[in-house]
């Protein structure tokens, strides 16, 4: 195993990339539920916060609520800062216990039967002000994980699986 060393300048600019705060803001659309919230200042993630954010991704058909992957909300941070948007990220589907991703996908083979949504690690959003279309473009250009675009039912899906798009 090898590790990279930094010359003492180049290290100290990446140590202070990371922004100091890591803000969320969520709509929930089926259970109508609003969250901003501060996740993480200075590398360090807030554990009433995740608290907060797993309750509002919550499966919103068995009010089970499951730990969402910080990776994920760290994606959903950068995605936020790109779309430069006031609004807040409305939650279409977070966190899917496995009965209700099984009940889903027995329904509609669309739905993978082993989500990411049941790992905490997928959502499926949409913004307001921003179309779709945009919208998966800017999560595309990130390459941070899946990318799914549903023009139809007017949201995108992002995960932080391996990088690819449907």
């Amino acid at each position: 195993m090898s590790a990279i060393v930094f010359p003492p300048r180049l290290s100290a600019g990446v140590q202070n990339s990371a922004p100091p705060e890591k803000r969320l803001a969520f709509f929930n659309t089926h259970t109508c539920e609003r969250l901003d919230v501060c996740y993480c200042t200075d590398g360090r993630y807030d554990a009433r916060a995740l608290a907060e954010i797993n309750h509002i991704l919550r499966d919103h058909r068995t009010s089970e609520v499951s730990p969402i992957a910080t990776g994920l909300l760290d994606l959903l941070h950068t995605l936020s800062l790109r779309l430069d948007t006031p609004h807040p990220l409305h939650v279409i589907s977070g966190y899917r216990s496995p009965g209700t991703n099984a009940t889903l996908h027995r329904c509609n083979r669309g739905v993978a039967s082993q989500s990411l949504h049941v790992y905490g690690k997928a959502i499926d959003i949409r913004v307001p002000g921003i179309q779709t279309l945009e919208l998966r473009g800017i999560a595309l250009a990130l390459a941070s994980g899946g990318v799914g675009y549903y023009p139809k039912s007017d949201f995108v899906h992002v995960d932080i699986g391996r990088v690819r798009s449907w």
